[in-house]
């Protein structure tokens, strides 16, 4: 069985297409289900988060994995597969193991050294143990990204790299500025009251907020965080809890609103901030001029570039490969992704020069839009607008922070006069934008040094089944053999028979140990997996024997499963 994920995230799909791809919990729980009882899988797990689907699995074929896994992310996210795969990338075998890895410790981040994202891989790892869809795969996969994750923060300054969302968003609304000193004394209105939303309420209590208004559907909820916030000696924050049918009415008096909850509709229309503005300013509000710059995607789809090597007959081996787009669904074999992964891997693709184009492009283009204009009478539009010079905005008023996927607040309301909306696509540019600190390269080698050792532990332990069965065989010779000495000299007294048995179990494990402890050094090597099968072939042990060790094992770990995620 091998590792497989498939996925997209902020780095591969527009937000457009993660806000209609998000996964509710029903959902989530119905796609575990869905994808262990596919052929191809045996254990899943689920990491959905605000700005990444992804979907992990052991699988035993990678064509059916990757075909059956694609499918099921675009039945279940309601998103067609057609639209879907572009935005899709594939992680096999080790170069998956690194992708979580990093996805835990924040480098895969929207903003990079989050810490958030541990809690939302504890959370996935206990969705799946709760479904019994985790196996040992699965299990030791998570356990060892959480144990990672916690080891990048402590061991590094990864945190200061970045921030959380919360405190991310609050300093983009903050335009550069101090929060705390922009933060202080203004009314804040919180909807929901998940975990995302309480992080937004404490952080806003200790910004130096004058009051924070927790709206929630369910009234008793928001009156818990409400009663947190003022029972926290740390600050002196005002707190009151509110039905979410107030909101409107708390508009009006709020600075700054902060969203995240699990609508799968907008919580707030661009008519409703409107007229919030407009009952505190006294004057009606009107859309500004679009100053937003529609900017393609870079090009997810690999093996369309000059120079990939795709019909090279010598393959490099590697751990597991990586591949975007429709490249990643398009039934390539293995070997040939494996040899493309390599090629990019090796500097093949430059992201930052690969849409470039040279004059034979620029001559094939020009040719293809006079063919057009011939066809239909007029040049196709320009996709990018030209971006509107000298527009001034007036001085917001009211700031909003969405962290939702899908959105809570329309998108329009980016266009209303006297309004600052920051957003996770907002906040997906800015971040983009970020310095790294130093310590990113500090993590970046745990991350590796974690993947070497987990493929290692993975790797010895296939083979333990076998030297196990092994040694059970020689138990059962030794056994049978001291049984016919005593058909042999039934006279034999008790202390010569014991150090008869003693002397023939020592030598039996003499020659076993330094074979055994050999084995377990080789197949954790790469390329170790066919030690296993060299052993069984030699000793001439049965299958099945190594089969129900195994079964043994996957029992036990099932009953440590229980004690949930560390």
């Amino acid at each position: 069985m091998s590792l497989l994920v498939v996925g997209l995230s902020h780095r591969s799909a527009p937000v457009s297409v993660l806000e209609r791809a998000s996964l509710s919990g029903d959902a989530q729980f119905k796609l575990l289900q869905d994808t262990v009882a596919a052929e191809p899988a045996a254990e899943a797990a689920v990491l959905a988060t605000c700005n990444r689907i992804e979907l992990y699995a052991d699988v035993d074929k990678f064509h059916a994995g990757v075909a059956e896994l694609s499918t099921l992310l675009a039945q279940h996210s309601g998103v067609g597969l057609e639209e879907l795969t572009p935005y899709l990338y594939v992680h096999y075998e080790d170069r998956a193991v690194h992708h979580l890895f990093s996805v835990a410790c924040g480098l895969d981040s929207m903003v990079v050294g989050e810490g958030q994202i541990l809690g939302q891989l504890k959370d996935s790892l206990a969705r799946a143990q709760e479904l019994h869809t985790a196996g040992r795969l699965m299990n030791d996969l998570f356990q060892q990204g959480l144990r990672v994750g916690k080891r990048a923060h402590s061991e590094t300054g990864i945190d200061r790299a970045g921030q959380s969302l919360v405190t991310f968003g609050l300093e983009q609304l903050a335009a550069g500025g101090d929060v705390q000193q922009w933060a202080r004394g203004k009314k804040a209105l919180v909807i929901g009251a998940g975990s995302m939303s309480s992080l937004a309420a404490a952080t806003l209590a200790r910004a130096g907020v004058a009051e924070v208004v927790v709206a929630n559907r369910t009234l008793d909820r928001a009156e818990r965080l409400a009663q947190i916030l003022t029972e926290d000696g740390a600050t002196d924050v005002s707190a009151r809890a509110v039905p979410i049918e107030s909101v409107p009415a708390e508009l009006t008096r709020a600075d700054v609103v902060i969203s995240c909850t699990g609508a799968t509709g907008l919580v707030l229309t661009a008519e409703q901030v409107a007229a919030a503005v407009e009952g505190r300013t006294g004057t009606p509000v009107a859309l500004t001029e679009s100053e937003d710059v529609i900017r393609p995607l870079p090009a997810t789809s690999l093996g369309t570039e000059d120079g990939c090597p795709l019909d090279l007959s010598a393959v490099q081996q590697q751990p597991g490969f990586s591949v975007m787009g429709e490249a990643a669904v398009a039934g390539l074999d293995a070997a040939t992704l494996e040899q493309h992964a390599a090629w990019v891997d090796n500097a093949g693709v430059d992201r930052r020069t690969a849409g470039r184009r040279g004059p034979e492009a620029d001559t094939e283009l020009i040719t293809a839009l006079a063919r057009t204009a011939a066809t239909v009478g007029r040049i196709p539009e320009h996709r990018t607008p030209e971006p509107v010079a000298g527009v001034v905005r007036p001085e917001p008023v009211l700031f909003l922070l969405d962290l939702a996927m899908p959105r809570d607040v329309d998108a329009a309301a980016h266009r209303l006069a006297g309004v600052r909306l920051v957003d996770i696509e907002s906040l997906s540019e800015a971040s983009a934008d970020a310095p790294l600190a130093t310590d990113v390269d500090q993590v970046r080698r745990i991350v590796s040094d974690e993947v070497a050792a987990f493929g290692a532990a993975q790797r010895a332990a296939h083979i333990t089944p076998t030297v196990v069965a092994l040694r059970t065989m020689a138990a059962d010779v030794v056994a049978n053999e001291i049984a016919r000495l005593e058909g042999r000299l039934p006279g034999l007294d008790d202390r010569h028979r014991a150090e008869i048995t003693q002397t023939v179990k020592r030598v039996v494990d003499k020659l076993l140990h330094a074979p055994t402890v050999r084995v377990k050094q080789l197949a954790a090597e790469p390329g170790g997996a066919g030690y296993a099968d060299a052993l069984r072939t030699l000793f001439d042990l049965d299958q099945e024997a190594v089969a129900a060790v195994s079964r043994a094992e996957d029992s036990t770990e099932k009953n440590a499963e229980n004690r949930g995620p560390a």
